[in-house]
Formats: structure tokens, C-alpha cells, sequence
């Protein structure tokens, strides 16, 4: 009998239902699935409390990770690891960074085939560079990754997102779209659990070849990918003045993140606006770039 480890942290429960979805027709008789959740020994609010919210914005982008309680009845003989990730500030969430960091990673990722899965808003390349390089040095063979994004898209999700981590409330704009994946790409996750399902009886985990190829595991916007470095950039600098303002949660460090938030605003109002039409303007003059990108950051798996 062949072992699959899903391991994940889901904070929301979206992505605990993207996975459960995934592996529907993964598990039978000739394969055994192990569910295992992250948790951090703090666990985070959900919803977010404003300031808490934004306090973890550094050590999110510096996946500085958190204590996390070890997790029980795991081997360290699986056949095929899944890894479940959502993205916070274009980095891993926080406690999936911890974990990826342990000791209990090094010792159950070294030379094991490795299937990553993200749900999040429509920017997760460079979260994923991150996961990559991390699998990478942890001597992982990473076959295999599958994208779910926000049915909201990227300007209304700019909006949707951040309310329903505050608020708990999946459309709390009744004249906008609700944030979040779309139940029909949920429910159609089990494709990809019914390929895996194939490969695994046909020993294919064992070569260092894509198994989800053609299935639309990973759809790249190339459109996105400089937005997104530019967002990072501002990112790095912002987190080293929240960082230097005070400890975590203290009085300057609110004051800082108070600052940052109407700083933030006035972007969205003026430059963001301004940078989207550059943006368009430029790809006019850069589509064969852009096609290259786009086929760089689909890899593995490709549409």
C-alpha cells in the first residue's frame, strides 16, 4: 500500500475544503491518505483584529514563523507529500513558514516527491518562489503545483479580501462579488486527486516528471508578475520601519502601522490606478517577455 501525506494550514477553513476536494478520489484500498493540519500553539483570530491583522505583516514577509505544536502519528516513509499553503503578504502564512523550517520538515521531505497547492488572491508567484527554494533545500522533489485563486479578481479583491479577514464575512460589500474561491473550482479539485490516484498505481511519483500536466493546475496572469516584485520591494522596506518602530503589538509599532495603512490608501487612490495603466502600456512592447515569465512561473505542472 502506497502512504500520502497531506500536510496544510488553514486558517479561514477555505483551503481545509480546497483539500478535502483534492483528495476525494485519491484515497481506496491501494492508497492510504494522512491528513494532517499545521498548529500554531497561539492560534491566530479569524477574523482579524485591525492592528493584529497588520502586525504580522513583517514576520509574515520575512517568514520569521511562529511556535507550532508537533504533529502527531506522522512517518517519515510517505510516498507523496502534499503541501497546502495559503499566502499572507506574498509570503507562506506564518505558521506553514515554521513548519517548513523545522526539523520535523528536514526529516520527512528529504528526497520525497512533493505536490504543493495554493488558494489565495491572484498574487502567489513569489510566495511560491519561496515555497520552491525552501523544498529545494530541504532535498524535496517538487513534481507538481496547483493554484486556486480568488474569484474576485485582482482590483475588487483588493477590497473583498481584506474585509472578509476583518469582518469573518465572505461578502460583506452586497453590490460586490464575495471574496474567496468559487465552490465550482472547489468542488472540481478532485481531478486532480483522481490523476494522482493513476500515477501513484503506476509508480510515476518515482520519476521527476509532472503528474498533473494538462489539467489546469496553474493559470499565470504575466500581467501581474511585475505589479507584484514592485509590491514586494515596498513590502521589504515597509516591514524593516514597522520592525525597527517596536516589538509586536506595541504602542510604536501601531503608530507606524497606522501610518502605513492611510500610506497605503492614498497608493490605491492615486499611484495604484496610474501604475496599471503604465503596466498595460508596457505590455503592449514586452508580449514575448511576458509569454517567457509566464511559462517560468506555470512550471511545474503548466496549464
Amino acid at each position: 500500500m502506497k502512504k500520502v501525506l497531506v500536510v496544510y494550514y488553514s486558517q479561514t477553513g477555505q483551503l481545509k475544503d480546497v483539500l478535502d476536494n483534492f483528495i476525494l478520489n485519491l484515497g481506496d484500498d491501494e492508497i492510504k491518505v494522512d491528513m494532517r493540519a499545521i498548529k500554531p500553539k497561539k492560534p491566530y483570530p479569524f477574523p482579524w483584529p485591525f492592528y493584529t491583522f497588520f502586525d504580522e505583516f513583517p514576520e509574515s514577509v520575512h517568514m520569521d514563523g511562529c511556535e507550532i505544536e508537533d504533529i502527531e502519528d506522522i512517518e517519515d516513509d510517505y510516498d507523496l507529500i502534499i503541501l497546502g499553503y495559503t499566502v499572507w503578504y506574498m509570503s507562506p502564512s506564518i505558521p506553514m513558514s515554521a513548519f517548513l523550517q523545522s526539523q520535523e520538515a528536514k526529516k520527512i521531505f528529504k528526497d520525497k516527491p512533493v505536490v504543493s497547492v495554493v488558494a489565495c488572491r491572484d498574487m502567489w508567484i513569489l510566495a511560491q518562489e519561496k515555497v520552491k527554494k525552501i523544498l529545494k533545500d530541504l532535498g524535496a522533489r517538487h513534481l507538481d503545483h496547483v493554484a486556486l485563486t480568488d474569484q474576485s479578481g485582482s482590483v475588487i479583491s483588493l477590497i473583498t479580501l481584506p474585509t472578509w479577514m476583518l469582518t469573518g464575512k465572505k461578502r460583506f460589500f452586497r453590490s460586490l462579488p464575495s471574496s474567496g474561491i468559487t465552490q465550482k473550482d472547489i468542488d472540481k479539485c478532485a481531478r486532480f486527486g483522481e490523476r494522482l490516484n493513476s500515477a501513484l498505481k503506476q509508480n510515476k511519483e518515482k520519476q521527476d516528471e509532472p503528474m498533473l500536466r494538462n489539467l489546469g493546475a496553474v493559470n499565470v496572469n504575466a500581467k501581474l508578475i511585475a505589479t507584484e516584485k514592485i509590491a514586494h520591494r515596498s513590502f521589504l522596506v515597509w516591514t524593516k520601519i514597522i520592525k525597527f518602530s517596536g516589538k509586536k503589538y506595541s504602542l510604536g509599532r501601531k503608530i507606524t502601522i497606522t501610518i502605513y495603512f492611510v500610506f497605503l490608501f492614498l497608493l490605491l487612490l492615486s499611484v495604484v490606478p496610474l501604475n496599471v495603466l503604465a503596466q498595460k502600456i508596457l505590455n503592449i512592447f514586452r508580449k514575448e517577455k511576458l509569454k517567457e515569465m509566464q511559462k517560468q512561473y506555470e512550471l511545474p505542472s503548466g496549464r
